[in-house]
């Protein structure tokens, strides 16, 4: 019975014509297909084989989510920008101005505006690659598995990390700007100590004293912008998290203090934890002496306030022989965060 062909013309068999093209050009697949135990017909059905797998992986490498980079998921991304834009010029705005009461045929109508001053981001790339030996492909096809896909998962894996970082707390070598940046001109609130003295982690403070805290970082923004900015979200460390999420809010009371917060607070609507803002994560610029210290962070989860601009996410290209291997680069562009208005934020060490 006769060996079946691949036909490129089939959906269910479709690959990258740029990969199928890399491989011709090859001597890989011709290296495969005189191999007796490849079972390929020919070296272009080796070259088609292999651009189908490779289009297998480069497609899960795509849809691959990691839920655990906080800020891919919780923080406005833009793409917008073209990948070709060396640099990003946005404005910091303020509102400034009144309205007042007028009457019939006023000329003096006071005038509004908003005072925005410029600011530069440049774009960076971030790039790495993932590849397969000959020896790989033929170990895949002998033993009927697909090529390993997590070998592209890592290369995204790495990519979305460094962009994740990077929005926290921005690259002091190349000066791209994360939300936690020491000199992005987001307010710093100060938390008071606890009742001993001793402590202003949350875990070390009363139901109370936790209230009175949101409360008073909820009046501190208020009175910076005449209650015109009213984060709604607040990221916290993961033993934060876990204390008012577990803790009652009363000794009679059947509900967490994280519950009983969302339930009543007016302007706060989701309290999230945030492992970059653990005190040992690495990530975050607050420490007290020589300390680090968990931070918190309440924003509006809005792209007006602000964004974090990929010009280009995450992109692998076409494969290239190298040797008796093929290497798949994979690339991506960030400007780091973009803060329109840095007032609509709050940064809160020690929390």
């Amino acid at each position: 019975m006769p060996k079946k062909k691949y036909n490129p013309a089939a959906p269910s068999e479709a690959y990258d014509r740029l990969d199928y093209n890399a491989l011709r050009n090859s001597q890989i697949p011709a290296t495969l297909a005189q191999t007796e135990s490849m079972r390929f017909d020919s070296d272009e059905d080796a070259s088609v084989f292999f651009a189908r797998e490779l289009d297998y992986i480069k497609k899960e490498t795509y849809d691959v989510l990691y839920p655990e980079f906080t800020a891919v998921n919780l923080f406005p991304f833009s793409s917008e920008v073209d990948p070709g834009a060396q640099t990003i010029t946005y404005y910091g705005y303020e509102k400034v101005g009144f309205a007042k009461i007028i009457h019939n045929y006023a000329t003096d109508l006071p005038r509004t505006d908003i005072k925005g001053k410029p600011a530069t981001a440049k774009v960076y790339g971030i790039g790495d690659s993932f590849g397969y030996s000959i020896e790989e492909m033929r170990a895949s096809r002998y033993a009927g598995k697909s090529l390993d896909v997590r070998k592209g998962e890592s290369a995204r894996y790495a990519i979305d990390r460094k962009i994740n970082q990077i929005a926290w707390a921005g690259d002091k070598e190349t000066g791209l700007m994360g939300v936690l940046s020491e000199d992005n001109n987001v307010p710093i609130f100060t938390l008071p100590l606890n009742a001993g003295g001793t402590s202003t982690k949350w875990v070390d403070k009363t139901p109370e004293e936790i209230l009175k805290d949101i409360a008073a970082m909820q009046a501190y923004t208020a009175t910076l912008t005449k209650s015109v900015e009213r984060p709604d979200t607040l990221a916290i460390p993961t033993d934060a998290y876990l204390y008012i999420a577990n803790t009652p809010r009363s000794d009679s009371s059947d509900k967490s203090i994280l519950t009983w917060i969302l339930e009543n607070s007016a302007r706060l609507k989701n309290i999230v934890e945030a492992p970059e803002l653990n005190a040992d994560s690495g990530i975050t610029p607050y420490s007290e002496g020589n300390t680090p210290q968990g931070v918190g962070f309440m924003f509006s989860k809005d792209p007006r306030k602000f964004t974090i601009e990929n010009p280009l996410p995450f992109f692998q290209h076409p494969i290239q022989p190298k040797g008796l291997e093929f290497e798949i680069p994979c690339e991506a562009k960030t400007a780091g965060a973009l803060i329109y208005y840095p007032l609509s934020m709050l940064i809160i060490p020690g929390i």
